[in-house]
């Protein structure tokens, strides 16, 4: 049995996107010292996480294309050594970084990378699809990094399998919109994960409540509506009215009643759920506009029958991604 400790790709200084140039901050090298010795010590890789959406927001001079394994015209030149992607630049920043702290082969594994499809701009299913796709394929290749050739990281884990409609927005909205399936187990795009041609299979069988949404009564006084929004908005999840979700073009006041809605279904549709001081109006009539879905909540009286396929799922994902493509 291997001990671990996954460590976010902060945990190394990169700040001009050149891996020869990376090292461990600083301010963690006492604590870094201790975890790489104690790792060798039992014979352990050294676990990262990788943000690269995170990366591509904030390292405004390289293209999407890197972080989406397209063949680049320019790519990022590193001495001798060029760079045509994030993935491999980021092992090799890792690797460079061991080495410095006096662990050059140490085994590396990915613990997290993968791209969001909603909750800000450039975070949708497309361009996930896209990354996904790349780095399958970038894998499922076995070339390696140009500081590692033919020896890829021993695993790497794909983020995510659904949806996390409770986990922290603090680095962003998207957070909550890396799964590869929705929260109710449907495919939102097709990445060979080892069954080749065909599409991903959905969850079958899932039951939702009733077809009724709270939305905002526009025959009410809607004056002080913010508070209500704000409310709602401060219990339910409300990233797809972040710029550039899926839901940030429907303006006011249908932000509003997405808001309504949102919290409304995670209440299991109870009628105090779309109180709002009398301004939620129950309908059922499907607000959804375009691509923004006012989705229904799943009847947890049958949920029983479903979170074994979502485990059953997550078994087969991490399978084909650590013993598939590496």
């Amino acid at each position: 049995m291997k001990v671990v400790v996954p460590c976010s790709s902060d945990v190394y200084l990169n700040t001009s996107a050149l891996p020869s140039k990376a090292y461990f901050r600083p301010e963690v090298n006492e604590t870094i010292a201790e975890l790489l010795s104690f790792l060798a010590n039992h014979s352990s890789p050294f676990m990262v996480e990788l943000n690269p959406f995170s990366s591509f927001q904030h390292k405004k001079n390289l293209s999407l294309d890197y972080y989406l394994f397209q063949l680049m015209s320019h790519p990022v030149s590193d001495g001798h050594i060029k760079y045509d992607n994030y993935f491999d630049a980021s092992i090799d920043a890792l690797v460079t970084s061991l080495t410095k702290a006096g662990f050059s082969n140490m085994d590396i594994i990915v613990g997290r990378v993968g791209w969001p499809s909603d909750g800000a701009v450039n975070a949708t299913p497309a361009i996930a699809q896209s990354f996904m796709t790349g780095l399958v394929n970038h894998l499922a290749r076995k070339s390696g990094t140009p500081l590692r050739p033919k020896v890829p990281p021993i695993e790497t884990y794909l983020f995510s399998l659904l949806d996390e409609d409770q986990r922290s927005i603090a680095s962003g909205s998207y957070e909550r919109h890396h799964g590869i399936f929705t929260f109710d187990g449907q495919a939102k795009y097709y990445v060979n994960l080892g069954q080749g041609s065909k599409a991903l299979e959905n969850a079958p069988d899932v039951q939702y409540l009733p077809s009724k949404w709270c939305v905002l009564d526009n025959n009410k006084d809607i004056s002080n509506v913010s508070s209500s929004f704000s409310a709602a908005c401060s219990n339910a999840d409300c990233t797809a009215l972040s710029p550039g979700g899926s839901c940030s073009g429907i303006g006011w006041p249908g932000n509003v009643s997405y808001a309504f809605n949102n919290f409304y279904q995670q209440h299991d549709q109870s009628e105090e759920g779309c109180s709002f001081n009398g301004l939620g109006l129950i309908t059922t009539v499907d607000p959804s506009v375009d691509n923004c879905m006012f989705n229904l909540a799943i009847d947890t009286s049958t949920a029983a029958s479903f979170h074994p396929i979502l485990a059953m799922l997550q078994i087969l994902v991490l399978f084909f991604c650590t013993y598939n493509l590496l």
